[in-house]
Formats: structure tokens, C-alpha cells, sequence
């Protein structure tokens, strides 16, 4: 099975945080939108596996009409084999998600709408210059329940100024709310963003790494006895809401991503499209793919499925580094391993690598530990 990314590049305000690709002008969405349609005709030969997910992210994909999303859908549909049921994914902003359009998106075929809410706290919205209100948040949110089943929303820990007394509050109204599935980052310094120029200028206070691996630890013991399942580093979901889309990235499943700056993978190479909608639309309207790829050696793929299956419930096993690479990977592994298994952050079960609850925070820097260097 495959799945379709759609990078939706509009937003209404630049969050301070953001350094995904996207552009506050929307004079040029309907033009982007025929581009999207133009480029899944272009590659439909790309995918030869039934489409078991679509997921339209960004961006801001509710900045869409419902008219540009059924363009978009028909090219789908039109072009590629898709499953009797797909799960099909759009990233919302609480301010966009208006009665109206809530109901109209709940007629399409969108069975999961990702919210993003971020924190339910006027203070965290401003910091991080969010184009919704709090009262938007809980109150889009209770609304799209009465239409949707499958929902999930962001949540961001770690912000300068959130007490641990706020972002317990945060976790207790997302639990209150009933929602079956719950993404949750720490907030992070990217390059060139505004936070960091606020950060460096004394506007905001550095990020403290202690308080968010405290938020984390909290995050973990509050949702695990509600019955959230933690499958993810970052995602936790009630039994039979898991993102499918998410879960397909992590198990190495095929995906073709569309629109400019959309990565796709075929499980051999890795493709990216360019940073720019003005080119993106020009090179798409001359028939030509905007693209750059890397073809993965085999070192790449093995430290790529450390990296996702550390940071997943069902680990790295190494029976299938044993079988999709060979005995030198595998006993590498377990060498590299060693150490973290001793100091209880790693645990090596029925031949299968977990994280422990005392190695979860620092998932990223044990996977790279392992990593088999050229």
C-alpha cells in the first residue's frame, strides 16, 4: 500500500516558530491548486500500489476551498488506484474551521481533520504568534465533533512561560475533550525564524531543555493512564486511531508527495520538490518536474529504520536487519546497543530494540549512536 502527501504552502500569519515552506500571499492558490492536479497526473505512473492514505498538509490546507479540494480529489481519483476506504487527512487551523465549513468538509472525502491548536492558553498563542484564539480552539473543536469521529490536534510543550501547573491544565482539557488522537512537540529554535531572533535579542527567554523533558515525562504518565497509547515519540492515539498516514512513514511504506517542497519516496529514492511556488507552478505548467533526489545506499536505509523504529512502539527487530541487510548490520547493532542496554535505556526483548521510558527523551541521540557511519 502507498499513501499521497499534498503540501498546501498558504497561511494566513507566519508563526514565530515555523520553518516549514509556505507564503502569507494567496494570490496564487488557485494557481498552485491546478499545479497539484497537474503534477499527480504527471507522476501517476509512479505509484504502483493501491493509495491507502491522503493526507493534505502545509501550510494551512483549510485555507482550500471546497471547490480547489474537490479539483484535487478528482485528480486523485482520476489517476490512481484508491482504496474502498481510504484515511484522508487535512492539517485545520482552529480560526478557519467555521460551522460551515466544518460540515462541508465532513460531506467530502475527508474522514480526519488534524487541528492545530498548540496550547489552550492566550499567553503560548501570542508568544508563538498563532492566527486563532484560545476560545476558537475549545470551541472548533466541540463543534467538529458533532461531525467528525476521527480527530486529532498539536499540542506544543516547552514554551517559554508554561509552568508545569498550564500544560498539565493543556493535557487535562485535550482529555476532557474527548479527542482520540493527540500529536505533541517540544517547541524548538529553528534556524532563521523569528523565535530565534526574539530569543537572541532578550524578547523571549531561551528554550529550557529540562523543562520540556519534564512536560514530556508529565505528557507520558498522564496520557498512558487515560489509556492514550504512546506508538509514537511524539503521537499518542486510543486503540484504532492511530494515524495511518504517520505509521506508513515509520514503516518504510511508499509515498509520493506533491507540491512544492514535498518529499516522496519509493523505497529505493528519495525525491524532493522545490522551495518556491512561483517556479513550482512555472516548471509544472512546462510539463517538467521540479526535482531534486538522492538514491539511498544501503548504510542510509538501515540508519533511516533506526531512527523511525526507535522512535515507535514496535522498535528495531533485528531479525529484519538480518534479512534486509545482512549479519554485518545486525551484529553492529547489538554492539553499538550494548552500552544503552547496560545503563537501562534501551531493552532488547524477543530479538526486537525498544526504547525504555528512561531513554524516551533521548530517542534521537540513542538512535544515532547506533547509526553505522561510511
Amino acid at each position: 500500500m502507498a499513501g499521497i502527501y499534498l503540501h498546501i504552502p498558504f497561511c494566513k500569519q507566519a508563526c514565530h516558530y515555523c520553518d516549514f515552506h509556505f507564503s502569507t500571499t494567496l494570490k496564487r492558490k488557485g494557481e498552485l491548486v491546478q499545479a497539484l492536479c497537474k503534477e499527480l497526473l504527471l507522476r501517476k505512473d509512479e505509484l504502483n500500489e493501491p493509495v491507502e492514505t491522503i493526507y493534505f498538509g502545509g501550510g494551512t490546507p483549510s485555507l482550500l476551498t471546497t471547490a480547489e479540494l474537490k479539483d484535487i480529489f478528482e485528480a486523485i481519483y482520476k489517476n490512481y488506484k484508491v482504496v474502498s476506504n481510504p484515511e484522508v487527512t487535512l492539517e485545520a487551523n482552529p480560526d478557519d474551521l467555521s460551522t460551515n465549513l466544518i460540515i462541508q468538509l465532513s460531506k467530502s472525502p475527508i474522514n480526519r481533520l488534524s487541528i492545530g491548536v498548540q496550547s489552550f492558553f492566550e499567553e503560548d498563542l501570542k508568544l508563538m504568534n498563532r492566527a486563532h484564539t484560545a476560545s476558537e480552539a475549545l470551541n472548533c473543536i466541540q463543534e467538529t465533533k458533532k461531525h467528525f469521529d476521527n480527530i486529532s490536534i498539536d499540542l506544543i510543550y516547552g514554551i517559554p512561560g508554561m509552568s508545569t501547573k498550564r500544560w498539565q491544565e493543556n493535557l487535562d482539557l485535550a482529555i476532557s475533550l474527548k479527542i482520540p488522537h493527540i500529536s505533541s512537540y517540544a517547541l524548538t529554535v529553528e534556524p532563521k525564524t523569528a523565535l530565534q531572533k526574539f530569543i537572541e535579542t532578550g524578547k523571549v527567554p531561551p528554550i529550557d531543555d529540562a523543562l520540556s523533558k519534564q512536560h514530556y515525562q508529565q505528557m507520558l504518565t498522564t496520557f498512558e493512564k487515560v489509556g492514550y497509547i504512546n506508538y509514537e515519540f511524539s503521537n499518542f492515539g486510543k486503540p484504532n486511531y492511530f494515524s495511518q498516514n504517520n505509521t506508513a512513514y515509520w514503516t518504510g511504506k511508499l509515498y509520493l508527495g506533491i507540491g512544492p517542497s514535498a518529499h516522496s519516496y519509493n523505497g529505493v529514492v528519495r525525491k524532493w520538490n522545490i522551495s518556491n511556488n512561483i517556479k513550482y507552478i512555472k516548471s509544472i505548467t512546462e510539463n517538467k518536474l521540479p526535482q531534486e533526489q538522492e538514491i539511498l545506499s544501503k548504510t542510509d536505509k538501515y540508519n533511516e529504520y533506526i531512527m523511525t523504529g526507535l522512535r515507535t512502539m514496535w522498535g528495531v527487530s533485528v531479525k529484519n536487519i538480518q534479512t534486509n541487510f545482512d549479519e554485518k548490520f545486525s551484529d553492529y547493532l547489538l554492539k553499538q546497543a550494548h552500552k544503552n542496554i547496560e545503563e537501562g535505556f534501551l531493552e532488547l526483548k524477543d530479538n526486537t530494540l525498544y526504547i525504555t521510558k528512561k531513554g524516551k527523551f533521548l530517542t534521537d541521540g540513542i538512535a544515532a549512536s547506533l547509526f553505522m557511519i561510511n
